[in-house]
Parts: structure tokens; sequence; C-alpha cells
């Protein structure tokens, strides 16, 4: 296997005109073995915890009833299924540039009641980004992967569904989902218009292929180096920060006025921080394509965003 990588040199003066070429040793593209251990087992963890979850969900007290715990397992197939397919977007691609990057980490989270049973998954890479079309393409690989089985699952979701009418006191002690346009798209498909005294009871298959529309907008903020973020800076370098400010700013606004968990995202992203730093070769333009595929991210952002993800009523 070839170990080396030929590095183009460009003329700063005309990004287009390559000098020549340098050799380079690839980074390793493995994480060191002693470490598989520990994302197989953080993976098997959530693993149950998202059983769990998902039995929760189904009705089931899994700690009166441990065999109804298989009642879990749909939701957490599905929602793990979406989840995986994302980071392995952004690792896969991530090893196409030849980037230093750890396989995925799964994180567990307790699953108390309205907690699904993890808190996502993210990828390390230990290595600089050679560009902006490499930052734009790693940037991109996991949304797009992430949403496009998402809509399958949604379907079938949606095939397993109950259409039901609201009774005349009203829905108690219930979450209402808020639908992406996207969500909407696939509802109408399946079920076409709906009542305004009706309302779609979602099988859990289907609340997995919601969450995963739900990840991909939250992965997509425009701010800091969230994935958003990097194909904010790979579009528009001069003004990333500015958007970066702006998002917040309408972060805050939503949390004010549609859902308070919104405050919660706004600070994090402040203390995560609104930099993003340059890549190695950061005057090397996009091409067409790539800015072609930018702008279909930003419209996947559109698509997957609800200002009330969730209201209890």
């Amino acid at each position: 296997m070839n170990s080396e990588e030929r590095k183009p040199l460009f003329e700063p003066s005309d990004p287009d005109k390559v000098w020549g070429y340098v050799r380079q040793p690839l980074p390793a593209g493995e994480p060191p073995p002693r470490r598989i251990a520990l994302h197989l087992a953080l993976f098997l963890a959530t693993v149950a915890t998202t059983v769990t979850a998902g039995a929760m969900f189904a009705g089931v007290n899994p700690f009166l009833n441990p065999s109804g715990l298989s009642k879990g397992i749909p939701f957490s197939f599905t929602l793990l299924l979406i989840l995986g397919a994302h980071e392995m977007g952004h690792y896969l691609v991530s090893r196409r540039h030849h980037l230093n990057v750890t396989l995925p980490y799964f994180i567990p989270a307790p699953p108390f009641p309205f907690i699904i049973g993890t808190l996502g998954a993210f990828i390390r890479i230990r290595s600089p980004i050679k560009d902006k079309r490499a930052l734009l393409d790693v940037g991109c690989a996991g949304p797009l992967t992430g949403v496009a089985v998402s809509i399958p699952v949604i379907l079938v979701g949606l095939k397993l569904s109950t259409v039901q009418v609201i009774p005349e006191g009203g829905l108690t002690q219930s979450i209402t989902f808020g639908e992406p346009l996207l969500f909407q798209f696939l509802s109408y498909a399946v079920f076409g218009s709906l009542p305004p005294d009706h309302y779609i009871n979602l099988d859990l298959v289907g609340f997995a292929g919601w969450i995963g529309l739900f990840v991909t907008a939250l992965n997509l903020i425009p701010v800091g180096q969230m994935d958003g973020g990097h194909v904010a800076y790979a579009l528009f370098p001069n003004h990333h920060r500015l958007i970066s400010l702006c998002c917040l700013a309408l972060l805050l606004v939503g949390g004010l006025f549609f859902w308070p968990g919104w405050l919660v995202w706004a600070l994090l992203l402040y203390l995560l921080g609104m930099r993003h730093p340059p890549p190695s070769y950061d005057w090397v333009p996009l091409d067409r394509r790539r800015k072609i595929l930018g702008v279909i991210t930003i419209l996947v952002f559109i698509l997957t965003f609800t200002p009330t993800p969730f209201k209890l009523d």
C-alpha cells in the first residue's frame, strides 16, 4: 500500500495554477488498536440505553418487565442506523481526503422518561484539513448521509403509524413534535391532507426518523466548527464569524419565543467557540460542483429545521 501522497503546491496569485507536487507521508488512518475496544464498548452501551428508552416510549417498564425490552429494538436499530450513517459519512469522506480520523464515538445517556438513550455520536479529526474543498466535503457528508437514511425510515414509520381523531377535551399530557418542512412533505405523501381534528400517532420507527431530521438540523447550525460551520466557512470564509454571531442571536430569540432549549444550545455553541481555523491551503477556491453541494446542504438545513421541536400540551 502506498504510504505517501502527492501534495500539490499552488501559486498564491493564481490558485488554479499548480507549481508542482511534493511527497508527504500519509497520516495514520486507523485509530490505535487499544482504542477500538472503547468504540465498541460505547456502542454496546448506547444499544442498551436506546433499547431501554424505546421500550419506555412503548409503555414498558423495563425494570418490572425485562422481557418487554424487545419492544425497544425497532427504535434503537433505526436511531443508531441514522446516527451511524451520519458519522460514517464523515469518516469515509475524511479517509478519502487522507485525514487522520477516529472511528465514531457513540455517547450513551440514561434512559429516563423523554430521553432517547443517547446524546449522539462524533468522530475526531486529528490532522489539519487541506483546503476548503476537503472542508466542505467533510462538513456535508454527515448531514446529507444522515438525512438520506432518515427519509426512508420516516416513510416506513409513517406507514406503521395511525391517524386518530383528537378527543373533545384535547390531548392530555402529551408531547407535540414540531414538523419541519421535509417531514410535512413526507406526511402528505403518505396520508394526504388531514382534517384539522386529526393527528398522526407516530410509530417509534417514525419517531427515530424524526430525531434524524432534528439531529441533522442541529449539526447544520452554521456556528463555529459544527458541520454547518464548516460549510459556512467553505462557502463564505470572510463572513463566517458574522454568520455565527447572527445565528447565536437567532437562537436566543428562538429560545425566548419558541423553544427554551435553544437558549441551552446558544450557550453551548458560545462555549465551544465561534472561531473556525483556516485550512492549510486556505486560498484554494471551491469548484462549481462543491458550491452546488454547499447550496444543497443549506437547503437541507432549511427543510429539517423547526422553530419548536417539542411542545408539552
